[in-house]
């Protein structure tokens, strides 16, 4: 089955799921599930720095193998797991580092040459090469995180499934995302970008650059080679003046911080304590 006819079965077993009772069409979900997990296909692809376009039929076909898949026992020494997606296998084969107990889930492809601290990484997520995951950092179902990237301790890559046609969270290359740092929602962070320790950005989340003479405000993406750090700001409400959470730009990575594998050295080149 090639890709044209592997869109159409899925998309029409999307719209009606009566149709997943016949042979070809369950194949067909197993099919993509299996090229995701191999990185022949992947949920968005990039056309430019801070361009991509998302694949919603993808995202379609993650969602029916939660509806063919079946509940199954699995064990890891004492410990037993009972879930519809069993683990990815076969990790020296794809040149993957994986520290106990650290988690790949089938149907996310990891780059060679990506480490897996005990951290997770979802179905339809995609993790570029060199990159680390570091403890307890997850990446959630369909984001797609570049190469070279550093996902510190704790950090928290949201998925999005639903609604197919939604972008997932993006993450381009070479960036630094600092521990606890939430980024979710389908944000974008464009390459190279430096988020520091607990920045939280969601599609609502004001991005604000405060390096020029007048602010300039940011939704839903990270402009390259960012410096942000966690902020506050002023929002009158009925009851009063509040301070609410926003995102600070405070510069660019300079060229000293280009081969730095440290998120603090990089944020330090700005003054910020971390």
């Amino acid at each position: 089955m090639n890709e044209i006819e592997l869109k159409a079965h899925i998309e029409a077993a999307f719209a009606d799921r009566a149709l997943l009772k016949q042979p070809e069409y369950k194949q067909a979900v197993l099919t993509l599930v299996e090229l995701l997990d191999t990185g022949k296909l992947r949920v968005a692809t990039q056309q430019a720095v801070g361009s991509w376009t998302t694949h919603a039929w993808i995202k379609q076909g993650v969602l029916l193998y939660f509806a063919v898949a079946e509940m199954q026992k699995t064990h890891a020494g004492p410990l037993e797991f009972y879930d519809k997606i069993p683990q990815k296998h076969d990790l020296d084969r794809f040149g993957v580092r994986v520290v106990p107990p650290g988690a790949i889930r089938y149907g996310a492809f990891v780059e060679p040459g990506s480490i897996v601290m005990p951290g997770f990484v979802n179905i339809g997520a995609y993790v570029g090469a060199g990159t680390m995951v570091d403890t307890w950092a997850t990446v959630g179902s369909c984001a797609q995180i570049g190469k070279d990237c550093h996902l510190s301790g704790g950090v928290g890559i949201g998925g999005v499934l639903e609604p197919p046609g939604a972008q997932p969270v993006i993450v381009e290359d070479g960036c630094f995302i600092g521990s606890r740092a939430i980024i979710v929602e389908g944000m974008m962070v464009e390459r190279e970008a430096v988020v520091g320790a607990g920045v939280a950005l969601t599609a609502s989340t004001a991005i604000i650059d405060v390096t020029g003479p007048e602010p300039v405000e940011y939704r839903g993406r990270v402009p390259s080679r960012s410096v942000v750090i966690p902020g506050m700001r002023t929002k009158r409400f009925p009851a009063g003046e509040y301070q609410i959470a926003c995102a600070l730009i405070i510069g660019q990575r300079k060229e000293s911080t280009d081969k730095k594998t440290s998120l603090n050295a990089a944020l330090r080149d700005f003054n910020v304590s971390v």
